[in-house]
């Protein structure tokens, strides 16, 4: 018998193993460990786990690419509008001919309030032009001086400048009635609702405006305009001849403004008013003021400078609604634009109308963002702000006197509503009641000084 020792060479695991054999007849018989052959199943499913991870990997970092690639055109095109937005501040780093022609330009506003105060003064001297006309003088003085230590602060001046105008423009005469009416002018509370209904032409018209001809020698005509073209767009108001009529929803008239409702006289947005039988609104498409005389079908058109249109200052606090750009309002003498521009960084601008001639008699502009604000109303020349608390509930919580100038921020007063979206509220001066349109539901409340 020989032994042999055969030479097994092991490529799984790159070792050899000596395996002793016998001889018997023809043939060798051998004892071989055949488990150092088994198949590494268990090595061969974390590589194949590991290789089916980088796969993933990298088609996660194919699709990132490809995304970043889309993404580059519209990121570029970002920074390209907003590097030329800043570029028309590149004078705040400068102190060349830029900077001269602003400090010009804030001398002539200076020039024109003070033309103003003087002839208010000289028709009506008081302690207040008096102290204004000082103040004007020393912001005169201010402007020189920066010309000559070639320094300003052009935020900080327009400030003082528009605090200066507004105490102008209070300062300018008007009629005894609009001073003298409102023995309180602060109001103190709002009712919970005193009448509820639907508007009388269709739930699904979820923004529009109502109420009462707003003149407090006028007629009982209640009013209801419903914006039916996209909740944008109108050419109609309904006229009641009483308030029985109007809740019984019966013989009422409906009045065409204009032709259509893409006519250049049409109405655009919800900040209708009606005011001596004549509806004031923002034109079709445009920044100005139209007024339609329902007597004499005639209408007339004022440009509103500056004023942002076409959902670019809209009232937006939380549940809003478009095209609320330009709001209309109407007390016990005048009617009131309220709107914001780009010079007032989006703040709320208040012009006083003369409702027969239809232009600007008085401009204030507040501090107020005008998309902080859900909806205004005017009473006795105070401005007041609501904001959005929840679904049922709304708060008035800012006022502005355009008497005193004064900005009242710590205000609480709430009311009820039916659901969240406010189109229009106004105030009617006739019954001292607030009417809102919400998501169309009618809703009128008493006020309390």
């Amino acid at each position: 018998m020989f032994v042999y020792l055969l030479l097994l060479t092991v490529t799984a695991t790159v070792e050899s193993q000596r395996v002793p054999g016998e001889q018997k007849t023809d043939s060798c018989l051998c004892k071989i460990n055949s488990s150092i052959w088994t198949f590494p199943a268990v090595q061969f499913m974390e590589v194949t786990r590991q290789v089916q991870i980088c796969e993933d990997n990298l088609n996660e970092f194919e699709e990132k690419l490809r995304n970043t690639n889309a993404e580059l055109p519209m990121m570029e095109a970002t920074l390209q509008n907003i590097s030329a937005r800043l570029k028309a501040f590149g004078y705040l780093h400068t102190s060349g001919l830029y900077s001269a022609l602003h400090l010009q330009q804030l001398n002539q506003e200076i020039e024109e309030i003070q033309q103003s105060v003087n002839k208010t003064h000289l028709q009506n001297p008081n302690k207040e032009t008096h102290d204004l006309l000082s103040e004007l003088n020393k912001a005169k003085n201010d402007v020189q001086r920066m010309y000559k230590d070639d320094f300003f602060n052009l935020e900080t001046m327009k400030k003082r400048l528009r605090d200066l105008n507004n105490r102008a423009q209070s300062c300018k005469t008007m009629p005894d009635d609009f001073r003298s009416t409102c023995h309180q002018r602060i109001m103190t509370r709002i009712s919970s609702p005193s009448m509820t209904k639907l508007n009388s032409i269709s739930k699904s018209y979820i923004s529009g405006a109502w109420g009462r001809d707003a003149l407090l020698s006028g007629k009982e005509r209640y009013w209801e305009h419903c914006l039916v073209s996209g909740n944008k767009h109108g050419n109609t108001i309904r006229i009641y001849n009483s308030r029985e009529d109007f809740m019984a929803n019966k013989n009422y008239k409906d009045e065409p403004i204009a032709s259509s409702y893409s006519d250049k006289n049409a109405v655009q947005g919800s900040g209708t008013i009606l005011y001596d039988n004549t509806v004031f609104y923002q034109c079709y498409g445009t920044a100005e003021i139209c007024s339609f005389n329902i007597t004499t079908k005639a209408t007339k058109r004022m440009k509103l400078d500056g004023a942002g249109i076409d959902n670019k200052f809209p009232f937006c606090y939380f549940s809003c609604r478009d095209w609320t750009d330009i709001d209309l309002e109407a007390d016990q003498d005048a009617v009131w634009v309220i709107y914001a521009t780009e010079e007032n960084h989006g703040n709320i601008v208040l012009s006083r109308l003369d409702p027969l001639e239809l232009n600007i008699t008085h401009t204030w502009k507040t501090h107020l963002f005008k998309r902080s604000v859900t909806s205004t109303f005017m009473v006795c020349g105070v401005l007041y702000a609501t904001r959005f608390v929840n679904t049922y509930r709304e708060e008035v919580f800012y006022a502005f006197d355009t008497i005193t100038g004064q900005e009242i921020n710590s205000l609480s007063l709430h009311f009820e509503k039916v659901s969240s979206g406010i189109a229009n509220l106004n105030y009617n001066p006739v019954d001292g009641k607030l009417y809102l349109y919400n998501d169309a539901y009618l809703l009128s409340y008493d006020t309390f000084f």
